[in-house]
């Protein structure tokens, strides 16, 4: 059952990202921080200005879901914004989804292994990785969708890179909306137990729930532009643009399985409904962070 969604005038930005969940999330937010999304806000923006490698893509019956890739492309937008670099890692099934946009992207193949990975760390030297709905291994190494069924052979096993940037002391981050996608590890126990499903077991530093991971990366995007005190989230014209380019391109419903411009069963009206309350809580710090005229 879906929750009551909170008064826009109350609610945090974590209780927007968290709105109209069905699939446990909110079970899981008591064993995270309060405020779990604006901590890893204020931990990326302390990095200094390096490169930050985001993934995404996530395998739907030949296609990569509407969930994720939106949330990677706002990401780049901001981290672009704050004088980061952006560069997207992903798999054949997001082919062409950020070029357009002027992200740049490195592809790997479904047999890549460690070395693939070092050599991208080796090359980036980046400050910071960010997974947005992106498939990690279980304890048994197999890689699940909702469903239970493996992916394996459709899955790029980039999880490895955020396991050897974790050793490297790089800072990671991910965000998913089930228990099957990479950081979901920091929750394992808990997932298997309350949720009943097989988890990934791959860890990260910082992990950001949500209804929908694209959520979780526009509540992330929120939060640096109200910590940072000025305008980065682009208005939802940029994202309704950017989601009928990938839909054109392939990209599916992850949950209606059909290439429409909604996410995870979500129509476009209730997307437009969480950017633009996430963008009235962010601004809010905006109108507190200027110098008044008179001043």
């Amino acid at each position: 059952m879906k929750e009551k969604p909170s008064s826009p005038n109350q609610a945090s930005i974590e209780d927007i990202i968290l709105r109209y969940s069905g699939r446990g999330m909110t079970l899981l937010r008591e064993y995270l921080e309060k405020d779990f999304c604006k901590k890893t806000a204020s931990r990326i923006l302390s990095l200094s200005r390096g490169t930050v490698l985001l993934t995404t893509g996530f395998y739907v019956n030949g296609h990569a879901e509407t969930d994720g890739p939106p949330g990677a492309f706002i990401l780049a937008h901001v981290l672009g914004k704050l004088g980061f670099s952006p560069v997207i890692i992903t798999d054949s099934y997001c082919r062409n989804l950020f070029e357009s946009e002027k992200i740049p992207v490195e592809y790997v193949s479904m047999d890549s292994d460690s070395k693939i990975y070092q050599d991208l760390l080796e090359r980036y030297q980046p400050v910071c990785l960010i997974s947005v709905e992106r498939c990690g291994k279980t304890a048994d190494q197999d890689y699940l969708n909702m469903g239970g069924n493996s992916i394996a052979n459709k899955t790029a096993p980039i999880d490895i890179m955020f396991e050897l940037a974790s050793s490297k002391k790089i800072l990671t981050v991910g965000i998913g909306d089930g228990g099957n996608e990479i950081g979901m590890g920091n929750l394992k126990e808990v997932i298997a137990r309350k949720l009943r499903f097989t988890p990934c077991t791959v860890q990260v530093d910082e992990l950001i729930i949500a209804t929908t991971s694209n959520w979780g990366a526009y509540g992330l995007a929120a939060w640096m532009e109200k910590l940072e005190g000025v305008k980065l989230l682009p208005g939802l014209s940029t994202l309704e643009s950017y989601l009928k380019k990938i839909v054109q391109k392939g990209c599916v419903d992850g949950i209606l399985q059909k290439p429409q411009i909604s996410v995870d069963g979500f129509s476009f009206q209730i997307e437009q409904e969480i950017l633009e309350d996430l963008t009235k809580i962010a601004e809010k710090g905006l109108r507190s962070t200027r110098t008044p005229i008179s001043a």
